[in-house]
């Protein structure tokens, strides 16, 4: 590879392909220093700045001096000239705006100018005094000098060792970026994804975009098959080159378990999906399918083609359950000691547990694993506090956290897959809850303390909101659970399933292998409410007779798709001026896009609940605003503050720059009285919280639920959705829309089945018998590794 830092070519060979030069003198360019830094992003990059024009060869009025410019490039210095590449843009709001699609920094031509800019605060630690010792010792080529000679700076007195590799690390990361920019930018890349590249490889970005193309499908966000696939076609993996084959077969799979939730594709479903995305025939593949079969880049069972890392999963969870069934001990008491412990709790209860009741709590005891499934209102919080009490009871071990040590571990484990599902969990039983990541350890970066070589101890776990358990959880869960520990799975089969690949309830009730004990009896407590006998007539395919009459905990609106923002609004604002929080509210929308999604709605609702103030801070955030008093929902994993996706928050502070320690602006976001801080580049974890997605919600309760729906959200009107958006109210139900769009959704089940093995496994003599000999050759780490990690 060859390049030049200023000049006006530059060529990036390789073996594969080589991309021509492009020309900068035939190129419009606005040319300055920066006047005012508007705005800057250290993550994204993304920057809006005034500038003063020394030359242009655009089209600018006579008397312009400054131009405003935007785009994705570093933190300008005030004393360095630096070349635009762009064009003019007439903003709606903020006028004549330089959108700048690539950028050259001009190195300093005086030795002052020179001075200024490495005194600049683009290099921390380096002040005017050493700047100029520098400049003394190595003249105007210093910059040069310092990036072509490690040891150049040792020829400047008094420079100490780390300051020399703090400068020559920053100059390098600055003209570095600039380099590795102009080179993507010939590759065809626009500056934000340029930027998202460069963050992830750094320094060595030209060498994995050269040789490892197709890996930016799986580590940059925003590049797919087909971005990556161009990039390589440039490189020379066209046609049916093994690589680009390869790639492709990783894609469909891989696409087909995040978006389908799919752990497997048939062979002639793969086949046909690569040969369209390839634009190859379907017989030109199967040499290549069977090579990378060979070679256990993909596993085949039958006619199933499974990713090795999902493969593994699966046989994981089978193989874990199996070993825990083994440990199944004979009965260790009496009926007539149930009955006695069972009375007991009764009696301090208050309350006279159901016949089906009875039996849930009776078969959680005596067996090592069992189901707990069933609707709202019939009574899965009753049967979980009645086990956990029996089982105490029975076993004679306290109930009162306080009494254990460090290293006695409370006996009782209740974890649920989202934070809110387990502060609902620890509310409901009065015993301390977490979420699964949080009990196994998890670090961030898909490594977890808690395994089979570290197990957690106790004598029960309970496992709530099962449904959401995706295949890769579920195996990291049961091996990290100490042989003796009694598991027990709650949840309702017919909510949505995982967003990420599997169906785990639903394979583990089907394959009959433990007992499944269903509630279906809706207990007085419930019976009134309208929402709760919503719910169970959803599942029939139904919806009430009386939908359209207002009742004391359900009402619906009828209205047009244009209508529809404009309803939504009206009621949360009625709801708010009778005393509730936007907290207390929430509205579940099934897609993001459109005037009536996720997006459009949230920006209408913060006007709604939290509107401009001047006594109110704001900050920018995604093309919007963020304010203190927004309602924000987390997106992302922190496990180090114990905040997780789906959390949702409040903001409570904004502090500038210069009111903080760290000279950056700093946003506080409260989760439940846990205060959180978040720099300008977090926030991109951040998103307003008003209005969300059903997925979203699941694990949570609010006590008011507005549901949106209309034809136009016509491939997401499914029964399971719906039922899952309904049961999320815990006092009053709106529904907003059109009639028949509920109507449809009630009566639409998922328009495909999820294809997963995992419920097969069980009924296979062979695998039924394998679980000791599976241990000893399962792929350790193999859920840490990307499919094109074997690329």
């Amino acid at each position: 590879m060859t390049a030049t830092l200023h000049g006006q070519s530059r060529q990036i060979d390789g073996e594969k392909g080589s991309v021509q030069p492009m020309s900068e003198t035939a190129t419009p360019f606005v040319q300055g220093k920066l006047k005012a830094l508007i705005y800057h992003n250290d993550q994204s990059l993304y920057s809006v700045a005034k500038i003063a024009v020394e030359q242009s060869t655009e089209d600018l009025p006579e008397a312009t001096k400054e131009v405003v410019i935007t785009g994705h490039f570093p933190k300008l210095s005030e004393d360095e000239s630096v070349t635009f590449y762009g064009h003019f843009h007439q903003h709606p709001r903020f006028g004549l705006q330089y959108q700048v699609e690539r950028y050259r920094k001009e190195s300093p031509t005086t030795e002052q100018g020179l001075v200024h800019y490495l005194s600049s605060d683009l290099f921390h630690g380096i002040g005017e005094k050493t700047a100029e010792r520098i400049v003394a010792e190595l003249g105007l080529q210093a910059i040069e000098k310092i990036l072509n000679d490690d040891a150049a700076l040792d020829a400047v007195k008094g420079l100490k060792t780390k300051k020399k590799e703090d400068l020559r690390s920053a100059l390098k990361e600055h003209r570095g970026l600039e380099l590795v920019l102009g080179a993507l930018a010939d590759y065809g890349f626009g500056p934000q994804l340029s930027i998202k590249i460069y963050q992830a490889y750094q320094e060595r970005t030209i060498e994995m975009v050269q040789e490892f193309p197709y890996q930016l499908i799986h580590d940059v966000e925003g590049i797919g098959f087909l971005k990556a696939d161009e990039l390589a076609a440039k490189l020379g993996f066209t046609g049916d080159h093994p690589k680009r084959v390869e790639a492709a077969c990783f894609y469909v799979l891989y696409e087909a378990g995040q978006n389908d939730g799919h752990t497997y594709l048939h062979e002639e479903q793969l086949r046909q999906r690569m040969a369209q995305l390839l634009r190859l025939r379907i017989e030109d593949l199967t040499s290549y399918l069977s090579t990378l079969q060979a070679d256990k880049k993909i596993i085949k069972e039958d006619d199933k083609v499974f990713m090795a890392q999902l493969y593994w999963a699966e046989k994981g969870v089978r193989t874990q359950i199996g070993r825990l069934l083994a440990t199944t001990e004979s009965d260790r008491f009496s009926q007539a000691a149930f009955l006695k412990a069972l009375g007991t709790i009764e009696e301090k209860r208050g309350i006279t547990y159901a016949e089906r009741q009875r039996e849930a709590v009776e078969t959680a005891l005596r067996a090592q694993m069992m189901i707990l499934t069933g609707g709202p209102g019939t009574g899965k919080t009753t049967v979980i506090r009645g086990i956990v009490e029996v089982l105490a009871k029975m076993e004679g071990f306290s109930l009162d956290p306080s009494d254990y040590k460090k290293d006695d571990p409370f006996p009782v484990l209740l974890v649920a897959p989202t934070g809110r599902a387990a502060k609902r969990m620890s509310e409901s039983t009065s015993l301390p809850a977490m979420t699964i990541h949080r009990m196994l350890g998890w670090n961030g970066e898909n490594k977890f303390s808690r395994d089979e070589t570290n197990p957690v101890k106790g004598k029960l776990l309970i496992v709530d909101e099962s449904s959401m358990l995706d295949v890769y959880l579920a195996n990291q869960l049961l091996k990290a659970v100490e042989d003796g520990i009694k598991v027990i799975f709650v949840g309702d089969e017919d909510q949505l399933p995982s967003v990420g690949p599997g169906q785990v309830l639903k394979d583990l009730i089907q394959a009959d292998s433990f007992p499944v004990v269903r509630l279906t009896d809706i207990y007085r407590q419930a019976e009134s409410s309208s929402i709760i006998r919503m719910a169970h007539a959803l599942k029939r395919g139904e919806l009430p007779e009386d939908i359209l009459e207002p009742t004391n905990d359900r009402r619906m609106f009828e209205c047009s798709q244009h209508q529809l923002a404009d309803v939504v609004v009206k009621v949360c604002g009625n709801a708010a001026s009778k005393g509730y929080s936007p907290h207390d509210i929430q509205v579940l929308a099934p897609m993001y896009k459109g005037p009536a999604g996720i997006d459009a709605l949230n920006l209408r609702l913060q006007e709604c609940f939290n509107p401009p103030n001047p006594q109110k801070r704001e900050t920018a955030h995604k093309g919007g605003i963020l304010r203190t008093g927004d309602k924000v929902l987390q997106l992302v994993n922190r496990p180090e503050d114990h905040v997780f996706n789906g959390d949702v928050g409040e903001v409570v502070a904004i502090m500038k720059a210069n009111e903080t320690t760290d000279k950056q602006e700093q946003i506080v976001v409260d989760f439940d009285e846990r205060e959180i801080v978040y720099t300008k580049q977090d926030l991109i974890q951040l998103t307003l919280a008003y209005c969300c997605s059903v997925h979203k919600s699941q694990g949570s309760e609010y006590p008011i639920v507005i549901i949106p729906l209309v034809y136009s959200y016509r491939r997401m009107l499914q029964r399971n959705l719906l039922y899952t958006a309904i049961t999320r109210s815990k006092d009053y139900l709106i529904l907003c829309g059109q009639l028949g769009a509920f109507n449809e959704a009630a009566r639409r089940t998922m328009d495909f089945t999820r294809q997963t093995s995992l419920a097969y496994r069980f009924m296979d003599e062979v695998d039924s018998n394998e679980y000791f000999s599976l241990q000893e050759v399962d792929e350790p780490g193999m859920e840490n590794v990307s499919p094109y990690d074997f690329l």
